[in-house]
């Protein structure tokens, strides 16, 4: 599963906004997404598989608990996917604005 499908659930992005200020145990997330989301804690654990499977969240057993933690590559890739489409976006925009401005002179003049 590619890193944009494994986030296009919301419980699972918000697993990912959580995870993004440090590692959290199962237990933790669980109790988190389950209050504002209404899932049980196995729902949870399912989400936090197919993060898992995507690469985009680790997970370390420490003693009797599992802590997850955000693993920075997926992002990255991300972040490299967006400056892609900016880019092509940014270039119509700056011809948009020649063509803008253009006008203006030809009305101005």
């Amino acid at each position: 599963m590619h890193t944009m499908d494994a986030l296009g659930d919301p419980v699972r992005r918000r697993l990912v906004e959580m995870l993004a200020s440090g590692e959290r145990s199962a237990g933790d997330l669980a109790d988190a997404v389950g209050g504002e989301f209404g899932i049980s804690q196995p729902a949870t654990s399912r989400h936090l598989r197919v993060l898992r499977d995507a690469g985009v969240v680790e997970s370390v057993p420490r003693g009797q608990r599992r802590l997850y933690a955000v693993r920075p590559e997926p992002f990255d890739e991300l972040e490299a996917w967006a400056r892609g489409i900016k880019m092509f976006w940014a270039s119509r925009l700056d011809a948009l604005d020649t063509e803008i401005a253009r006008g203006r002179r030809e009305t101005d003049g």
